[in-house]
């Protein structure tokens, strides 16, 4: 739970940028990239959590 809650905060972030690159600030545009990625990082890992789970689930029967 940990993990989806540092997603939920970092989508809540790059909401500021993210209206500011669509107002054309480069700057911002870049912030958004990196910020996408670390979310893209962010929602591997709790796809490889979510997996383990289940697979201990499997295990389990």
């Amino acid at each position: 739970m940990e993990l989806y809650e540092q997603l939920c905060a970092k989508v809540r972030e790059v909401e500021d940028d993210m209206k500011k690159a669509v107002g054309g600030n480069k700057a911002a545009g870049t912030r958004v990239r990196k910020s996408m990625q670390d979310i893209k990082d962010i929602a591997q890992q709790i796809r490889t959590k979510v997996l383990e789970m289940r697979g201990s689930e499997d295990g389990a029967e």
